[in-house]
């Protein structure tokens, strides 16, 4: 799934994988991943390695969930903990408070922040802010009903991070780990 044309770039959302049932809104941030989001988030990952989406940067919500999705899904990528592993290029992390319970307007203004060189950018939020993000990027090809947990939506397209802008980036892919 990589591209050779040096003006291609690739952003791949992913909202975070599901996470414990909470019983106070004020513990929200902290509610940890269920086993089932563990398993997910590593399925995630690896499916981003078979399809050589492996991210350039990672913008990732401070929530405990998006944290522990993005660590399994680097587990699922390389096999190992994101700080140790394989030899190879890490990843920029950045993990925002501004993605937490962000609109799509303010998710894509944290796009627009990545570093022109890097090719392909991974955004791990919440819903949702990112499923509406994704119908930003593409009206006509995001799901009606936006995105489950743990699913990818891949954006693709000639553009350049800080000139990002909606119907500006087509899906040309997706995972989701259940149906």
């Amino acid at each position: 799934m990589t591209d050779a044309d040096p003006d291609t770039r690739t952003l791949v959302l992913l909202r975070h994988a599901k996470a414990e049932q909470g019983s106070d809104a004020a513990d929200d941030a902290e509610r940890p991943l269920s086993a089932r989001g563990e398993s997910d988030a590593a399925a995630a990952g690896a499916w981003l390695a078979r399809n050589g989406l492996l991210p350039d940067v990672v913008i990732c919500s401070t929530a405990r969930r998006t944290r522990q999705t993005w660590h399994g899904v680097a587990m699922g990528m390389t096999g190992s903990p994101p700080e140790g592993g394989p030899t190879g290029p890490r990843p920029t992390v950045r993990y925002e408070p501004g993605a937490y319970d962000a609109h799509p307007e303010e998710l894509l203004a944290l796009v627009r922040t990545v570093d022109p060189a890097a090719r392909t950018a991974l955004l791990i939020a919440h819903n949702p802010g990112v499923s509406l993000l994704s119908a930003l990027l593409d009206p006509d090809g995001a799901a009606e009903e936006g995105l489950r947990t743990a699913e990818l939506a891949v954006h693709r397209g000639q553009f350049d991070w800080a000139g990002l802008s909606r119907a500006g980036a087509p899906i040309t892919a997706g995972h989701t780990a259940r149906d």
